[in-house]
């Protein structure tokens, strides 16, 4: 088996790009080195490889963030149909009261209508409420499985073993993925991993 290498400034791009990373060891690289630690995992992982590839650090933020400029309180602020959202919203508890009281306690935040919120400035919590619904329904009707994003590999291999192997068990995927994830290449699951086990 190829031995996992150390992170650090010495690390080839072929290795840091064969193997797997948690985010904490991809934010530690990153302040050793001193660079931006801020985004998700696959942001803080194109810039490690590009300081690998080019040596060059970039420590200002993108230039294309847009500044916000309301100073609404989403914290403590009363929040009634007519509040319009805006451009520095943010899923507080004060919001989810509001919605538990509007819509019930089946109200759950889900990613979709938290992208929704954050692009929709100007709308009100009335037009969000219709939103929510709207997104309930289309959800109960689609049995698709829902997408897991890029960044979530452990959560997406768990799912692809477990609907690849419906008679095996939760822990040995698991027991897999902990294999797999110290292993050069892809970190999708593959039926030949079971081969692992023997």
């Amino acid at each position: 088996m190829d031995k996992r290498p150390i992170l650090n400034k010495d690390i080839s791009k072929n290795d840091f790009q064969e193997f797997y990373w948690l985010k904490e060891e991809l934010v530690d690289f990153c302040r050793s080195e001193g660079l931006l630690t801020t985004g998700g995992k696959i942001e803080i992982s194109g810039r490690i490889e590009k300081y690998i590839k080019t040596g060059e650090k970039h420590l200002k933020s993108s230039p294309n963030k847009v500044k916000v400029e309301s100073k609404f309180d989403w914290n403590n602020e009363k929040l009634t149909l007519e509040t319009k959202i805006t451009d520095n919203y943010k899923n507080t508890e004060n919001v989810r009261e509001f919605f538990k009281n509007e819509i019930g306690s089946q109200f759950k935040f889900n990613v979709r209508f938290m992208n929704w919120m954050k692009s929709n400035a100007g709308k009100t919590l009335a037009d969000s409420i219709s939103e929510w619904k709207k997104i309930k329904t289309e959800s109960k009707s689609n049995q698709k499985a829902k997408e897991i994003a890029p960044q979530f590999e452990y959560n997406k291999y768990l799912r692809d073993f477990l609907a690849d192997n419906p008679t095996l068990n939760r822990d040995l995927g698991i027991k897999l993925w902990k294999l797999k994830k110290t292993m050069r290449g892809s970190n999708k699951y593959e039926r030949e991993d079971l081969e692992f086990l023997k």
